[in-house]
């Protein structure tokens, strides 16, 4: 009998210390997988004012998407962010990135301009290299997602505080139907 409970014991024990180190590995790989993200977002960043110059000088009645774009960047450099608020705040820089680019497309000049256009495709790049470390970021949060509130891991989730992580999500405007009548009516 005693053999019994001691193997049941030491059944628990290992079951315990199996799930606290999936859950631990988990972790770690959502916290290494932010990091790729956040190094790409980095590269934006850094771009950010060099884009904002080159727009400002060509495009003054774009102030407003400007300032938003400056005043988004300042907000997503901040050290005290948690992940989930860069996230949110990276898919409205996302968003205004993009109008940004939409509203280039009245200018000409600045689209001819050599500077810009080496500019704009460094940015393009640093966009797809964003892209592909949100879906290994994506992947990995929806693991660590799963582990978490799955049984028995959410046992263990709930003894270690763990909570469910955000993943980058496209912003409603980007899944609209383009209007392609419209893009020839111009």
């Amino acid at each position: 009998m005693n053999y019994i409970i001691g193997i049941v014991v030491v059944l628990v024990v290992m079951i315990t210390i199996s799930l606290y180190n999936r859950l631990i590995q988990r972790n770690n790989e959502v916290e290494n997988a932010f990091g790729g993200v956040d190094v790409q977002l980095k590269k934006r960043y850094d771009l950010i004012p060099n884009l904002i110059a080159a727009v400002k000088q060509y495009a003054a009645h774009e102030k407003d998407l400007l300032i938003n774009i400056t005043s988004l960047r300042s907000m997503a450099i901040d050290k005290n962010l948690s992940n989930d608020e860069k996230v949110a705040i990276d898919n409205q820089i996302s968003s205004a990135m993009k109008s940004i680019m939409v509203a280039v497309e009245s200018y000409p000049d600045l689209k001819a301009n050599d500077s810009f256009m080496n500019l704009q495709r460094n940015l393009t790049e640093v966009e797809s290299q964003i892209s592909a470390a949100r879906r290994t970021y994506n992947a990995i949060v929806t693991d660590y997602n799963n582990n978490i509130q799955t049984f028995p891991g959410n046992l263990m989730a709930g003894f270690l505080h763990y909570s469910r992580k955000a993943v980058f999500v496209i912003p409603e405007v980007e899944r609209a139907n383009v209007n392609v009548s419209a893009m020839f009516n111009q």
